[in-house]
């Protein structure tokens, strides 16, 4: 039995305390894959962006024909009163979801008279400052909208990251560079990338390959706001060998530092300490 941190649902009008079961196995999203979702965080008694990852999770269901049935002034009230239920200051990972019931690949996600909507929280500690991971070239890509849904956010794109996940940490990597279908660097597996060298700030081109995340954007605009230009442009992975420095940005953990890149150690960099200090500042402002 999986032993769930502690976790709270809103579904139908209710919380739920745990894991509730909601969905059979003619569900769509059970059995293929089309739930949309967004991952928004609490931690130090702040939400930053929550209204940004409410309003994406309403697009992504819109991207994959479903009907968002909740505005996001009302996501934002309920997670409020979720966030309620935990202890002042618990690290939180908030998921607002939607879904539907339909008949196999008839339809992308079911039939979007029928969507669903969910609030999951749930505790999640976020890395420490000065925390650093290791990352190595993923065998597998990240797909382009040919040949997947890449303009959601949905659960259907992620056994993808997780078996590039399962990989590189076979090999003993924390985490996984992917490739888009070009052969240039996209993204983590769970998280977007930037670089630096020679004091130039560089992350790969949002080319509608990979998510281009609100952590992403919001740690660009902070970086401008303080004479700090970064680069949106083609990476290849010999660019990433050859940094001075590396940096992930995400909602999981916000801003974390790569340590070693394939067997060359790279030391937690200014940029990415600077990067940190900014968004927490954001943060709790």
């Amino acid at each position: 039995m999986t032993d769930w941190s502690q976790t709270w649902t809103w579904i139908d009008g209710a919380w739920h305390e745990g894991n509730p079961p909601m969905m059979g196995p003619r569900t769509h999203a059970a059995w293929l894959g089309s739930s949309v979702f967004d991952g928004a965080r609490t931690f130090e008694g702040v939400t930053p962006d929550l209204d940004l990852h409410c309003e994406r999770v309403n697009v992504s269901a819109v991207a994959m024909g479903l009907k968002p049935t909740m505005s996001v002034a009302d996501m934002m009230t309920l997670t409020r009163d979720g966030i309620g239920r935990f202890a002042p200051g618990t690290a939180l990972y908030i998921k607002p979801m939607y879904w539907a019931e339909g008949e196999g690949i008839g339809t992308v996600a079911g039939d979007p008279e029928t969507t669903r909507f969910c609030l999951c929280l749930y505790e999640s500690p976020i890395a420490a400052s000065g925390a650093s991971i290791s990352v190595t070239l993923s065998p597998f890509r990240r797909p382009s909208l040919e040949y997947a849904p890449v303009n959601a956010k949905t659960g259907s794109l992620y056994p993808n990251n997780a078996r590039a996940l399962v990989e590189a940490r076979g090999r003993g990597f924390d985490n996984a560079v992917f490739l888009d279908m070009m052969g240039n660097v996209a993204e983590l597996a769970t998280a977007n990338i930037f670089m630096v060298k020679d004091g130039v700030i560089k992350t790969p081109f949002p080319n509608g390959s990979f998510l281009n995340g609100i952590t992403r954007q919001r740690i660009i605009r902070l970086l401008g706001a303080v004479g700090d230009e970064v680069v949106e442009c083609v990476l290849g992975y010999d660019d990433f060998l050859e940094a001075d420095e590396i940096f992930s940005t995400g909602n999981y953990h916000k801003v974390v530092s790569v340590g070693r890149i394939e067997e060359s150690e790279k030391q937690p960099g200014p940029v990415a300490a600077k990067a940190r200090a900014l968004y927490w500042d954001f943060a709790h402002a």
